[in-house]
């Protein structure tokens, strides 16, 4: 990433267009044991207590090889809880992202260290930015649709982070 990356603290170690490429043989291949896991937009749209298509069998795969699961959410415990529960995820509510409470919560929930762990998420002023001010790796994500209308907040802050979006996505690459 250039120096506006650096400056602005928007910098991300690897960016996909989707949740579900992340693999296993990738997190191993770059040392990682644990993935620090946004809700909204990452692992389904906004507000859905569904998992999108696709990401309950990326969980399984991930835990069937060795890789420990959280969930570190802004949203209040009534959201993440009746997201979480069925998918059997711990999780941490109120996270206070892009602040390092909530990262530092789930490191010591999950038993790993920051150098073993990734976060993945959408957003670069939440996930982005909390994940850099906490020094564990960041996998960023597209997100899985535009914010509705009713999350105005979202969308403005999505305006100002075009500029400094990723161009290059580990899933474009034809293996």
């Amino acid at each position: 990433m250039g120096l506006k990356h650096k400056i602005t603290n928007t910098d991300v170690d690897f960016a996909f267009r989707k949740t579900v490429s992340i693999t296993p043989s990738f997190l191993k291949k770059h040392g990682i044991k644990g993935l620090i896991l946004d809700v909204d937009n990452t692992l389904t749209t906004h507000d859905n207590p569904v998992p999108a298509e696709g990401i309950p069998e990326w969980l399984e795969n991930m835990r069937k090889n060795g890789i420990k699961l959280i969930i570190v959410s802004n949203n209040h415990d009534e959201r993440v809880k009746r997201f979480a529960a069925p998918l059997g995820l711990d999780y941490v509510c109120d996270g206070g992202k892009p602040l390092k409470r909530g990262y530092t919560a789930a490191l010591k929930k999950m038993g790993l260290t920051a150098a073993e762990t990734a976060a993945v998420g959408d957003q670069l002023f939440t996930d982005v930015w909390g994940a850099n001010h906490s020094r564990i790796k960041m996998l960023f994500v597209e997100p899985m649709e535009p914010e509705p209308r009713s999350k105005r907040f979202i969308r403005f802050k999505r305006v100002l982070e075009k500029p400094f979006l990723p161009k290059k996505f580990v899933d474009d690459k034809k293996e």
